[in-house]
């Protein structure tokens, strides 16, 4: 579900659901937070980079899974789940990179603005698409987003559920780097080098100073997303979303009288 590799002191996490575009399942979930604590308290990590497996960085959360969710009042959530690995990436204390390998939708887009360096290939390209299944912003954007790519640049992102190419994201700062698809894991692992030859101790002091004056705004905005995703779960237009998703067909909101 996940590969681990070690490279001298950086630890290579490739998201590995090929079949589901790397979708998270509540299983996938549990897992990246528990190796992200783990690489946490490994003393021999220096730096992760997340990328994905296949052509795809991650298609977000499982859909299939979220919708019988809803349908399976015994439904039994993962031991972290999407709340866990959210809250492990705003605290994550090491250097957080991300090797976008293709598409990206909703937490396959929303942890980069957790993470701290992005790499995209060219042909990657991204989806916010909260709207699409009436739903609301996660995993922080609503303040991560506007912070990086200017409020405009966010608000299209996060209203539209519209694709956005490598080369958009790269100039709406959202990539720090675009790199040609078969160069991509090693442009990112020769910048995940150089940070790795560096004390570790100095690269948790570095980038605790960057995140500790946003932390708190961080965790706030990520409970205001969930109290909004909760008021919109499972509402008229979320369940008409899920089903056209389920059926291959576009959902019909104006019928549900908004």
């Amino acid at each position: 579900m996940i590969d681990v590799e070690d490279v001298g002191r950086v630890r290579l996490l490739r998201l590995n659901r090929p079949e589901a575009k790397n979708a998270f399942n509540e299983a996938q979930y549990d897992s990246l937070t528990e190796l992200l604590i783990e690489a946490e308290n490994n003393s021999t990590v220096a730096v992760v980079v997340i990328t994905g497996h296949g052509d795809s960085f991650s298609s977000g959360t499982d859909v299939v899974e979220l919708g019988q969710r809803m349908a399976d009042p015994a439904f039994t959530p993962g031991k972290h789940g999407f709340p866990g690995l959210a809250d492990m990436l705003v605290d994550f204390s090491k250097p957080l990179l991300c090797a976008v390998n293709g598409i990206g939708l909703g937490i396959g887009v929303t942890i980069l603005g957790l993470s701290d360096i992005v790499f995209m290939s060219h042909s990657a390209r991204v989806k916010c698409p909260f709207t699409d299944l009436a739903l609301a912003p996660e995993a922080a954007s609503s303040f991560t987003f506007p912070a990086i790519m200017g409020r405009q640049n966010a608000a299209w992102t996060l209203l539209s559920s519209e694709w956005l190419s490598a080369e958009e994201c790269f100039s709406m700062g959202l990539a720090f780097k675009l790199c040609n698809d078969e160069e991509l894991i090693d442009v990112t692992m020769e910048h995940a080098q150089v940070l790795a030859a560096k004390p570790i101790s100095s690269l948790v002091a570095s980038k605790k100073l960057i995140m500790d004056p946003i932390r708190e705004r961080i965790h706030a905005a990520r409970k205001r997303e969930d109290s909004a995703f909760a008021e919109l779960l499972g509402k008229p237009a979320n369940l008409e979303a899920l089903q056209a998703f389920a059926e291959k067909r576009d959902p019909d909101f104006n019928s549900l009288g908004e």
